[in-house]
């Protein structure tokens, strides 16, 4: 099933640091600057997502929250900073904790988007 095309508001994009390089099924990222953080980890909401990985890459990414499917991340394509092309692929979201004043997002399967 596809999934919607529309995403986030620009204005309503945050960081996210990443401890690895790449995303992966049980890794985990960590949402900074939401407004209240209690909030979204209960009731996340579709928006932007400025990856940063261990390597300093950064990606663009979207969650997507409200679809049939559950809530997954969609990363575009980028290429590490050892050189490895990562294509672009959608995540499940397995889970959404509160930690501090930030969000920690841990990664489930692919999707088939």
């Amino acid at each position: 099933m596809p999934h919607p095309a529309t995403g986030p508001a620009e204005e309503e994009t945050f960081p996210a640091l990443c401890s690895h390089t790449h995303l992966f099924p049980g890794a985990r990222l960590r949402l900074q600057g939401l407004p209240d953080p209690q909030v979204f980890a209960t009731a996340p909401r579709s928006i932007g997502v400025d990856l940063r990985f261990s390597d300093a890459v950064g990606a663009d990414a979207e969650l997507h929250t409200g679809v049939p499917e559950g809530p997954f991340l969609a990363v575009p394509a980028y290429t590490t900073g050892a050189g490895t092309r990562i294509d672009q692929r959608s995540w499940h979201v397995r889970e959404f904790t509160l930690r501090g004043d930030e969000v920690e997002l841990t990664i489930g399967s692919r999707t088939s988007a």
